[in-house]
């Protein structure tokens, strides 16, 4: 009986309770949804050409156009590097008396020259001179080592002098030639 009382008691709070949940969803339409609000067309802009990518590393730049030509007389062995026989823009010289190698670039720079090859960079003081036409020129020891990097460095290698351009160059058999000239 007591079970009774209590549900009796109970009845109109379960009825309340079961008022409290809202209606059913309905399986109608859904509600509306707003509608996107549209967008501006971007404003037309001028097609941007990209400039040409600048390699940064040395021996990702192109070669200077030209060719190496290579001549020898009882005192000298000589290669010579230019577009034409007339524009040379890099000589290496070997003086077989003294034994000394003799790297002359075009154009009157200041400072060092540095030589960058597959193996790293060395800086050569330089000298300038001006018979027929301005010279930068850095002068080894046929023996000094440098040289073989020159000689064997992978594919190419560079000549740079403040005030003028790099000038990067074939790593060509006439340049160990004039080397091995000098050291014979």
């Amino acid at each position: 009986m007591r079970f009774t009382t209590n549900l009796a008691l109970a009845a109109p709070f379960l009825i309340l309770l079961g008022s409290c949940v809202g209606p059913a969803p309905r399986q109608g339409n859904p509600a509306p949804t707003p509608s996107p609000r549209p967008t501006p067309a971007p404003a037309p802009t001028q097609p941007v050409t990209p400039a040409a990518p600048q390699a940064s590393e040395w021996q990702h730049r192109a070669t200077a156009p030209g060719d190496w030509r290579w001549q020898s007389d009882a005192a000298m062995s000589i290669a010579l590097f230019g577009p034409t026989p007339a524009d040379t823009r890099l000589t290496i010289r070997c003086d077989r008396v003294a034994r000394r190698v003799s790297i002359i670039r075009t154009g009157a720079g200041q400072g060092t020259m540095k030589i960058r090859t597959s193996y790293g960079a060395t800086n050569w003081p330089t000298t300038a001179s001006n018979a027929p036409t301005p010279q930068t020129i850095a002068v080894r020891a046929a023996a000094d080592t440098a040289l073989d990097q020159i000689a064997y460095s992978r594919g190419e290698f560079a000549v740079e002098v403040a005030g003028l351009e790099p000038l990067i160059v074939p790593a060509w058999p006439e340049v160990s030639r004039v080397i091995e000239d000098c050291r014979g």
